[in-house]
């Protein structure tokens, strides 16, 4: 797959599908900081598609983009970050959760683990509530970059363990250096255009 066009559409507090939100979707979701706009960015070949920060949790709305004006990419606030009071946090809960209620063209979701660390309760949570709502998912390892190719196996295996998902499932992934960003786009391709089922990590 190659993506040509990417374009900035809305920014919603609260989901909701009116145009021009009529498109097939792929989620991103992720703890803050583990860098979902960089990925939204590599992926899509535009370095400021995606406004990046190095303050945790500054994706704090609904951002939607348009992908070869053929479907869209759901950027979804991050969550586990501690320095917001738990009001914020229930808010960006309840936002996320009306978005997986309400969307009625949710394909997918692309979970972002960061490599370096186990997954935190947030990360497994996130995991369980995807199978309980039936929604698949393909797991990406970030930051691929800060590891060595030869130990990437011992870092994603914690990752496996603990989200119950099988290594070949799992995408190391660096915005950095682009490693793993032809693969994910195959599967983004498959998710959308084929029949097989390509990284899921559907039950």
């Amino acid at each position: 797959m190659e993506i040509k066009q990417a374009s900035f559409v809305t920014s919603l507090a609260q989901y909701h599908e009116k145009p021009p939100i009529q498109l097939p979707q792929i989620a991103v979701v992720g703890k803050s900081n583990v860098g979902k706009s960089s990925l939204i960015n590599s992926l899509c070949n535009r370095h400021k598609l995606c406004k990046t920060s190095a303050t945790p949790g500054k994706t704090r709305l609904i951002n939607v983009f348009l992908i070869n004006n053929e479907f869209h990419l759901v950027d979804l606030p991050g969550y586990g970050f501690a320095k917001v009071d738990k009001a914020e946090k229930q808010r960006w809960g309840a936002m996320m959760d009306g978005y997986f209620q309400e969307s009625t063209q949710l394909m997918h979701v692309l979970h972002l683990v960061d490599i370096r660390h186990d997954p935190t309760q947030d990360d497994i949570a996130m995991s369980q509530y995807f199978r309980q709502m039936d929604i698949p998912f393909t797991v990406v390892a970030t930051k691929a970059d800060k590891i060595s190719r030869g130990a990437r196996m011992k870092h994603i295996a914690p990752i496996c363990r603990a989200l119950l998902v099988q290594p070949w499932e799992v995408v190391p992934y660096s915005s950095e250096d682009g490693s793993g960003r032809d693969k994910l786009l195959e599967i983004v391709e498959d998710i959308l255009y084929g029949e097989e089922d390509a990284g899921t990590a559907e039950e």
